[in-house]
């Protein structure tokens, strides 16, 4: 087996800690089988995340939980301030439509890439990392929300709303799916539930 570290990164290394999860669960993810399946030393592995396992763990959720609203490359574990927050607020402002449009635009993105890795859905439960993309959706809902008519606390309440539903409705999706039931729901009449879901919350809550 080949133990060349070139072209190793943080985000390979997260894509491949995905794939052992969701073949072998979050169990079955360990830092030597990790090495062996990108061919490289477990050591390797702490040159990019020197904290162990639980900064993995960490990571993991970032990668998972941050949906770009702009298209940006995923970044984790980075503060925002200064220049680099300004730039998240006129990112969030840049789009034009709807307020409604742009958080359901946001809101099946992230549905979509939690149900492709929703075999780390368990480490959301207990992580909440802040990375530029969570910032910068942090930015776009408080725009979206204002020119809805929301202020102050009402806005950050009605944001939780929409990142609880989000999560809901995959834990309830990956939960009912999978069986063998003849009456299973399929992937286009979810999407459909999601939708109806989404647009009642999002009307609610204005």
């Amino acid at each position: 087996m080949s133990r060349n570290n070139a072209g190793l990164s943080r985000e390979r290394i997260l894509i491949e800690a995905l794939h052992i999860i969701a073949g072998r669960g979050l169990g079955g993810l360990s830092m030597r089988r990790l090495g062996d399946a990108l061919e490289v030393e477990a050591m390797a592995i702490y040159h990019h995340f020197p904290l162990g396992k639980e900064q993995l763990f960490n990571s993991i959720a970032a990668y998972v939980a941050s949906p770009s609203p702009t298209g940006a490359a995923f970044h984790d574990e980075v503060g925002q301030d200064g220049e680099e927050q300004t730039e998240v607020e006129e990112q969030a402002v840049a789009d034009e439509r709807p307020w409604d449009q742009r958080l359901t635009t946001w809101a099946e993105a992230y549905r979509e890439r939690l149900l492709t890795y929703s075999g780390a859905l368990s480490l959301l439960a207990h992580r909440a990392p802040r990375t530029p993309n969570s910032a910068t959706t942090w930015a776009l809902m408080r725009h979206a929300f204002d020119e809805a008519g929301l202020a102050g606390e009402d806005i950050e309440r009605a944001a939780d709303a929409l990142h609880s539903y989000c999560i809901g409705s995959v834990v309830h999706q990956v939960r009912h799916s999978g069986h063998d039931d003849e009456d299973a729901l399929d992937a286009r009449e979810w999407a459909a539930r999601f939708r109806f879901g989404l647009r009642s919350l999002l009307r609610g809550l204005v």
